[in-house]
């Protein structure tokens, strides 16, 4: 079997070159090879590899630049995405591709369910959302996988921001009312290559999946759980986990609107692939241990 993926150097790409690697022989393009704002390059990447599956990990994921980069996350989030489609569907490959929370408005009071409407608060959700309607009117036999909070020791995200921050700053301030569930690449990426293995050929199993960790919290307990497990690691902060303060995010204005329910709900998934997924905090530990490089203060 021959697998195609894209944005390889990303946090979930990295993890799936390792996921994917019993499966087949897997072709790993990151942007230097595959750029998805060039869609004559992706196009010929895309027809060279006569891959068997596509998978796309890469994206436009600067949430607050793309309020003003408009047209190159469009490009990249929706437009290429759709070009994938239809080289999939042309060519009856799979193709998996990875959505957000960010498609919804957080308005909901409980988690969201994969046939709750769409109503994006911001343009990088727009685009995202856009790119998932562009790969269900091609009819390209595929998963998409939606998630939320995604962290890896590799990469800029929550987790590796508030470290850094902590080592010189004694105290943080860090939003309260905003929850969701912290969703590790490396459990991303196993999910990925399990449902994978699974399809062998039932399409029934196809479609739309919400999948994230297990349970939810709000940034601010993160935060504070973070620290803790850090500094029982031997990390060297200043902040301690009682000097991170809650704050509302109207006292964090961003140029992209957040949203305060971030909460998917993952009972299709677990029912359709016989899983059972670990809580938000069981990769913490691991991430930590993988950041960490011993003396130098992580």
């Amino acid at each position: 079997m021959k697998i195609l993926l894209l944005g390889a150097n990303g946090q979930v790409g990295w993890e799936l070159q390792r996921a994917l690697a019993p499966l087949g022989d897997v072709t790993a393009c990151d942007r230097t090879t595959a750029d998805l704002a060039n869609l004559d390059q992706l196009r010929s990447v895309v027809g060279d590899a006569k891959a068997d599956i596509i998978v796309n990990a890469a994206a436009y994921t600067a949430v607050d630049k793309a309020e003003s980069e408009p047209d190159l996350a469009t490009l990249i989030n929706a437009t290429a995405v759709g070009l994938l489609a239809e080289e999939a569907a042309r060519s009856g490959a799979l193709l998996v591709h990875y959505s957000t929370d960010y498609v919804f408005d957080g308005k909901k009071s409980t988690a969201y369910v994969e046939t709750d409407a769409a109503n994006p608060l911001s343009h990088y959700g727009l685009t995202k959302y856009q790119g998932e309607a562009a790969i269900r009117a091609t009819g390209a036999r595929h998963f998409i996988f939606r998630t939320s909070w995604v962290y890896a020791p590799r990469g800029k995200n929550f987790p590796t921001t508030m470290l850094n921050l902590a080592r010189t700053r004694p105290e943080l301030k860090v939003v309260s009312d905003q929850v969701g569930a912290p969703t590790s690449a490396e459990l991303i990426a196993d999910v990925t290559a399990l449902a994978i293995r699974r399809l062998a050929g039932k399409d029934d199993l196809l479609g739309t999946y919400h999948l994230t960790a297990a349970g939810a919290t709000s940034w601010h307990a993160y935060a504070q759980l973070l620290f803790r497990l850090a500094a029982a690691k031997g990390y060297a902060l200043k902040a301690a986990p009682d000097n991170v303060l809650p704050i509302p995010t109207e006292a964090y204005p961003t140029p992209a609107k957040r949203i305060a329910n971030s909460r998917l709900a993952t009972d299709k998934l677990r029912a359709a692939f016989g899983l059972t997924l670990p809580a938000w905090d069981a990769h913490l530990g691991r991430f930590l241990e993988e950041l960490h490089q011993p003396g130098t203060n992580a």
